[in-house]
């Protein structure tokens, strides 16, 4: 890993403060903060389908509203937080609030009862989340050099992932020392998030943009920077992707439903998903650097489509458990950072952290839809025939979207 001279203070000399290397120090920060919190976070999110759906009684239905609001809710406030962060200047303390509304979130899991409240928790966690992916990604990508933007995003995301994977594994041997020990889950859950809360606001510098003209200049903000043409092409691609990628959750409880292992060993899918993404976060990311962030991203919907088929094959078998869960990963590994790493790109530096809330808003509101029609879908026909039916407009979507705009990629830096 090497470290990134980019972090400098403003003050410090053009020629040396112009050095930079490949990884900051600020990435490495900031990934340990995600992977603290990702533990907090995943531990929860492991538990959550199988306690909403067994526990809680809710139907396909009810899952799919909370589901999408569990991936969508955070789309609400993602643009106010890259607006803030964008306008104040300081992206540390807005991603701040953004982890404290989730440490707190985690605190209302502790006496959230039934539908109304559970639902109001969960949508305090995602706004939360929300606020603070903006700033944070902004601040990854303006203390990294642009050729090696999709590495940097790499770094953080896998150690998001580190603590994405440890998540589940610490619910999985809570529960497996403590059945029905969901109450003990969320308190170290809380415990995490807390530990998350502090690393940022102690240890992580607040860095204004280093490649934002001085004075004035810096923080003049308008709106029409944001969407240029080449933004909106990405904007409506990923939108469309977004309305055929379904929830973690559905997929992991449509193995479960086909059968051939048991219900306590449901969070260490979680885990083989992570895993995936572990192992490649970086080595997808350097492949996007040298050949394209665009074709990457588009072509790693096609991993998603494969799982989709996996999941809803009739027959079972420990291959067709763990290899949705590998491909899932891969989708994942493809098309988070990378995601982030365009839009970046295609973004001016004062208006960077907003132009990174634009893709993942419409990312996640797209989502948000997905899951909430795939509910119904599945009430109305059964989940693998549900599956199936979304793997078949993925295979119509891919291509034409892939061929529409992979010219992104040769698209001008802003800069």
């Amino acid at each position: 890993m090497y470290i990134s001279l980019g972090d400098r203070p403003r003050g410090a000399a053009a020629g040396r403060s112009g050095t930079r290397t490949k990884v900051a120090p600020i990435v490495v920060s900031l990934g340990l903060v995600s992977l603290l919190t990702d533990i907090s976070s995943e531990s929860v999110a492991a538990i959550l389908p199988l306690y909403l759906t067994t526990v809680v009684g809710l139907s396909p239905i009810a899952y799919g509203f909370l589901d999408g609001l569990y991936q969508g809710a955070s789309a609400l406030v993602r643009i106010v937080g890259g607006w803030a962060a964008d306008r104040g200047g300081h992206p540390k303390w807005v991603a701040f609030i953004g982890y404290g509304l989730s440490a707190v979130a985690r605190g209302g899991l502790l006496v959230a009862t039934g539908f109304g409240a559970i639902t109001a928790v969960l949508a305090v966690d995602r706004i939360g989340k929300g606020i603070r992916t903006a700033p944070r990604d902004a601040m990854i990508a303006d203390s990294s050099d642009t050729e090696h933007l999709g590495r940097a995003f790499a770094v953080h995301r896998t150690l998001d992932t580190i603590g994405a994977a440890a998540g589940p594994l610490v619910a999985f041997a809570i529960l497996w020392a403590v059945p029905d020990g969901y109450t003990t889950v969320m308190v170290v859950s809380l415990a995490f998030a807390l530990l998350g809360l502090a690393l940022l606001g102690l240890l992580v510098p607040d860095r204004h943009s280093t490649r934002s003209a001085p004075g004035p200049e810096r923080r003049r903000f308008r709106w029409r920077d944001v969407a240029g043409p080449s933004m909106r092409k990405l904007l409506l691609a990923a939108g469309v992707l977004g309305l055929l990628t379904i929830g973690d959750g559905f997929i992991y409880l449509a193995l479960l439903d086909r059968g051939g292992f048991a219900a306590s060993w449901f969070p260490l899918m979680y885990v083989g998903t992570n895993v995936a993404y572990l192992a490649l976060a970086i080595p997808i990311g350097r492949l996007a650097d040298r050949v394209g962030r665009t074709k990457v991203l588009v072509a790693g919907h096609g991993a998603l489509l494969l799982t989709y088929v996996c999941a809803a094959a009739p027959w079972g078998g420990v291959v067709l458990v763990v290899l949705p869960l590998l491909l899932l990963g891969t989708f994942y590994a493809a098309t988070d950072g990378v995601l982030a790493a365009v839009a970046g790109r295609l973004s001016a530096p004062e208006v960077r952290a907003s132009g990174i809330a634009c893709a993942q808003t419409v990312v996640a509101l797209a989502r948000l839809v997905a899951s909430t029609a795939f509910g119904v879908l599945w009430f109305a026909v059964g989940p693998h025939q549900a599956l199936l039916a979304i793997a078949g407009m993925l295979l119509v979507v891919v291509p034409l979207v892939y061929v529409w705009v992979t010219d992104l990629d040769r698209a001008p830096v802003r800069t």
